[in-house]
C-alpha cells in the first residue's frame, strides 16, 4: 500500500460526494406549483393559466395547489372532451376545500376547470402535461401525498381524514427515504472497498 497522494482515492472521495449530492437531490425533486402563481385559481384579474403552464414544468411526483373561495369556486377534474367543452357535470374528481392538492402520479395530460357557471368559459381552466421525473420515487395512486379527492359529490375529505391520510404518507414517505439512504450507503461502501483494495 502506496503513502501520499492517490489517484484511486481521490476518484473514490470525489464519487462519494457526487453520490451524496445525488441522494440529497433524489428527495428534494418535487415541487408544489401554486395554480395561477400568487393570484391562484380565480376568474379576477385575468389570469392566463395557458401562460402560467407553459413557464414551469411538471413531473411525476410534483403536486397541483389550488388556492380559491370556495364560496365562489371549486375545481373538478375533467376529460379532455369535457374540457375543450367546459362541461363540467360528468368531473372525474372534485375539490371543493379551497385549498387542494392534486398529486401529479403518473405521465399524461390532465384537465381541470371550475364548475361555477361562466368561470371555465371566463378562462379558469387548466391543461397540464405531466412528464416523467427522472430522479423520483414513483409513487402509487395509494401513497400520493394528498388527500384523495371526492368522486360524484360536491365534498372534500375530512380534516381529520386529510391529516391522517398526510401521517401515513408521511411514514411511507419516511420509509423509502430511509432505504434510498440505506442502500445508497451500501454503494459507497462498495465503492470504497473496491478502490482501496
Amino acid at each position: 500500500m502506496k503513502l501520499g497522494f492517490s489517484w484511486e482515492k481521490y476518484l473514490c472521495s470525489i464519487i462519494m460526494v457526487v453520490l451524496i449530492i445525488m441522494g440529497m437531490l433524489g428527495e428534494s425533486v418535487a415541487s408544489v406549483h401554486k395554480v395561477g402563481g400568487s393570484a391562484g385559481w380565480t376568474i379576477l384579474g385575468k389570469v392566463d393559466y395557458n401562460k402560467w403552464t407553459s413557464s414551469d414544468t411538471f413531473t411525476t411526483g410534483d403536486s397541483l395547489l389550488f388556492v380559491y373561495n370556495r364560496q365562489f369556486h371549486n375545481v373538478k377534474q375533467v376529460s379532455r372532451r369535457d374540457f375543450l367543452s367546459c362541461n363540467a357535470t360528468s368531473a372525474m374528481a372534485t375539490y371543493t376545500s379551497g385549498s387542494d392538492a392534486v398529486a401529479l402520479t403518473k405521465p399524461g395530460h390532465l384537465y381541470f376547470l371550475c364548475g361555477f357557471p361562466g368561470h371555465c368559459q371566463a378562462g379558469q381552466k387548466l391543461h397540464v402535461l405531466v412528464a416523467t421525473a427522472i430522479v423520483s420515487p414513483t409513487l402509487s395512486p395509494a401513497f400520493a401525498p394528498v388527500p384523495s379527492p371526492s368522486t360524484g359529490s360536491s365534498s372534500s375529505p375530512s380534516p381529520a381524514t386529510a391529516s391522517k391520510d398526510t401521517a401515513q404518507n408521511d411514514a411511507v414517505l419516511l420509509s423509502m427515504s430511509a432505504v434510498l439512504t440505506s442502500t445508497l450507503s451500501t454503494v459507497v461502501v462498495f465503492l470504497v472497498a473496491l478502490v482501496y483494495y
